[in-house]
């Protein structure tokens, strides 16, 4: 493993590179910002709504929305322009109460909303089949959030769907320039987090082509023939999360009082009692966690020094979400035991040693870790 000089993520996160100079793709992405015309990033922005606003549909655009800080910093904004949206929500099986309040919050700040719920026969089914197959019960929920937003768009003819930031470039490091910039087949099959599956590759002889019919979504070529334009608010505007969570929290947005769910941030990942197995199956996979996203992004931001954020892991460890782990399990009919055996599986060898029983890692980022 690579470990960047400059923020604590290794090279074995998805997407991410760490370069010669000992900086990894998503720092050097994040270095270039200040290279951006802002000012004439927000005028495109506004030209974008003005050429929306003429076309006088019954919606102007279209927002994913969890009920998250970043769903509430994007109806704000876009409220703001003066657009008028249609929210869109797929309905997690495992919403959590804070979540609840918080995507009402959302709602009440005053537009029309679906809250779109999948069979949950189908979901446990699909959800339990990726996990086991491809160590990631996540695929269906991205599948979920890309497709039914866009199928909602087609089908109310709305020009415009509005997404958060573009993950391509915060934690990847994509080109903040390049042909990465706008959510499409290209950007899906590199960043969707679908391990570029579709939901043909997932059909047998329990989940048809027509049960995973809500995943499916709508391909490019009936996307350009509908006219609709698929873009990051991140790519008009600096997405940092605090700044985010402050404009969240001014328009009634709650984080949670017992302190962060999984991660560092105490107001992410906490509308979905399930997204934390997502986040668990990095330390197999890839020998980091939730954590380490966050504090790359404050290190990034200028609010903590890199030692700083290492003695913050150090100190914090690794924490099974077992709560989460249970609930999963119940859902999708896994014992506990199944549970861990298929984690384990999924762990890479390459970068884990097995040592009289301790799983560990060679060269980690923190000295002294508690292998325990």
């Amino acid at each position: 493993m690579k470990w960047c000089q400059n923020c604590v993520l290794p090279d074995t996160r998805p997407n991410l590179e760490v370069g010669n100079d000992g900086i990894c793709s998503a720092c050097s992405s994040h270095n270039r910002r200040k290279e951006i015309d802002w000012s004439a990033r927000a005028l495109e922005f506004r030209t974008l709504v003005k050429q929306v606003k003429q076309l006088k549909r019954e919606y102007d655009c279209i927002i994913p929305i969890s009920g998250g800080k970043d769903s509430t910093w994007q109806v704000v904004t876009c409220i703001e322009h003066g657009l008028k949206p249609l929210t869109v929500t797929w309905r997690t099986p495992a919403r959590t109460e804070i979540g609840a309040a918080n995507l009402e919050n959302l709602i009440n700040l005053g537009v029309d909303h679906i809250d779109f719920h999948i069979n949950p026969i189908i979901e446990a089914t699909f959800m339990r089949k990726t996990f086991e197959l491809a160590g990631s019960p996540a695929i269906p929920m991205h599948m979920a959030i890309f497709a039914i937003p866009l199928t909602i768009a087609i089908r109310y003819d709305v020009p415009l769907v509005i997404w958060g930031e573009n993950s391509a470039i915060e934690y990847g490091g994509g080109d903040v320039d390049g042909s990465l910039t706008r959510m499409n087949d290209a950007w899906l099959q590199r960043y969707g987090v679908t391990q570029g599956s579709t939901i043909g590759d997932w059909t047998d002889n329990l989940l048809s082509i027509e049960d995973l019919s809500p995943y499916r979504r709508p391909d490019q070529t009936e996307l350009e023939e509908s006219g609709i334009q698929s873009v990051f608010l991140g790519q008009y505007f600096p997405w940092d999360p605090q700044i985010i969570m402050e404009v969240a929290t001014k328009n009634g947005f709650k984080v949670r009082a017992k302190g962060p769910k999984t991660g560092y941030y105490d107001y992410a990942d906490i509308d979905d009692d399930f997204i934390s197995i997502h986040h668990w199956l990095k330390w197999y996979k890839f020998g980091f966690t939730r954590s380490f996203d966050n504090l790359a992004l404050e290190i990034r931001n200028r609010r903590m020094t890199r030692s700083q954020a290492i003695a913050i892991l150090k100190s914090e460890g690794v924490h099974i979400p077992e709560n989460d782990v249970l609930k999963f399990c119940r859902f999708t009919g896994l014992t506990h035991e199944q549970f861990n055996k298929i984690c384990e599986r999924f762990r890479d060898t390459q970068i884990w040693i097995n040592n009289e029983g301790i799983w560990m890692i060679d060269d980690f980022l923190c000295n002294d870790w508690n292998w325990q």
